[in-house]
């Protein structure tokens, strides 16, 4: 059975969650506490280098250290429910959402939290190395983050999933993320009908109470 490391308070590994509860792959859980710098320690970079959780180690020990790689390699293992596409135009546009969310959405909200919050001081940017908090940079994000709802807002009217007809991957990145955005005290649903009702639909789904 692969050995899922997760954070149960961070979004990143919360993507890999759903994906794998949506995929209904078993797997073994263990939590790294990232509040406490765990995924810093000697035991954790033996496993992923690279400090940042998810990480997911399959039974033939191959370690898979990010979102698009677990991703890629549940659809393979398990193909149904397909959350990557069946069609080859449907394939493109769940890639070119996601790869849209995690630029213009996930990094925004990550530029507002890692360069305003106290305990990220000089943790500016995950991984194993420290860089100092940029103000600027949590302005251009909230100013980025701003603009790509506004956006989300219009693309989401009369549309029931994000990429294509069916919940995908990219409904997954674009969920957790705007749960994300409370975390720097935006509201995506305020002035946003379409965006609320589309995330209605997605808490009616199990896995995302993950």
């Amino acid at each position: 059975m692969p050995t899922f490391y997760d954070c149960a308070t961070a979004p990143s590994p919360r993507r890999a969650r759903i994906v794998l509860a949506e995929k209904g792959i078993a797997h073994d859980v263990v939590q790294i506490d990232l509040g406490q710098g765990e995924q810093l320690g000697d035991a954790f970079r033996a496993i992923n280098p690279a400090c940042t959780v998810p990480v997911l180690v399959l039974e033939d020990g191959a370690s898979l250290t990010d979102n698009a790689g677990i991703a890629a390699w549940a659809e393979a293992a398990q193909p149904a429910p397909p959350l990557l596409g069946t069609t080859p135009l449907e394939k493109a546009a769940v890639a070119s959402w996601n790869s849209r969310i995690e630029g213009e959405c996930f990094m925004a909200i990550a530029e507002v939290l890692r360069n305003t919050a106290r305990g990220m001081k000089d943790r500016a940017l995950p991984g194993p190395h420290n860089y100092a908090q940029i103000p600027e940079l949590a302005e251009r994000g909230r100013a980025r983050l701003g603009h790509f709802l506004d956006r989300f807002e219009q693309h989401m009217t009369g549309r029931e999933w994000v990429a294509t007809d069916a919940f995908s991957l990219a409904d997954i990145s674009a969920g957790v993320a705007l749960d994300f955005a409370k975390w720097v005290k935006v509201d995506p649903d305020e002035g946003r009908p379409a965006v609320a009702a589309w995330r209605a639909r997605l808490a009616q789904r199990p896995s995302f109470a993950l």
